[in-house]
């Protein structure tokens, strides 16, 4: 009965600490094309194939198209966000070419929590 229980237990911790990390915030800033970052600012093209480390992340393969809605800013500029069909999430700038800039003018806001929630219904 004990060996149960410390299973248990054990499961419940890795859920905990999964449902932390799917929630860890990766800037407190990102740079949009408006203050409700709903308007595309490019649209670039996978120069590599991408398999991001969890759902947050978009996944796509080299030659795609992918719209591009926000940039992270300071603490972490590498990762970008955009949608490829239904599917959306953050993926490395490194990982695309900009084909077109639809707005040059960025405006930095601040994140939310919810920016960093899977994006698109997966799960760990």
């Amino acid at each position: 009965m004990s060996r149960i229980l410390d299973q248990r237990i054990l499961l419940l911790v890795i859920s905990f600490l999964t449902s932390l990390q799917s929630t860890k915030v990766l800037s407190e800033w990102k740079k949009c094309g408006d203050r409700e970052c709903e308007t595309a600012m490019s649209r670039v093209q996978a120069t590599t194939d991408y398999l991001g480390p969890d759902c947050r992340y978009l996944n796509f393969r080299t030659g795609e198209e992918i719209m591009v809605y926000s940039k992270l800013s300071r603490k972490n500029e590498n990762l970008w966000t955009g949608s490829k069909g239904k599917d959306f999430g953050y993926f490395p700038k490194d990982a695309v070419k900009v084909e077109e800039v639809f707005i040059a003018e960025e405006v930095e806001v601040l994140t939310k929590e919810t920016d960093f929630l899977c994006l698109h219904g997966d799960t760990f």
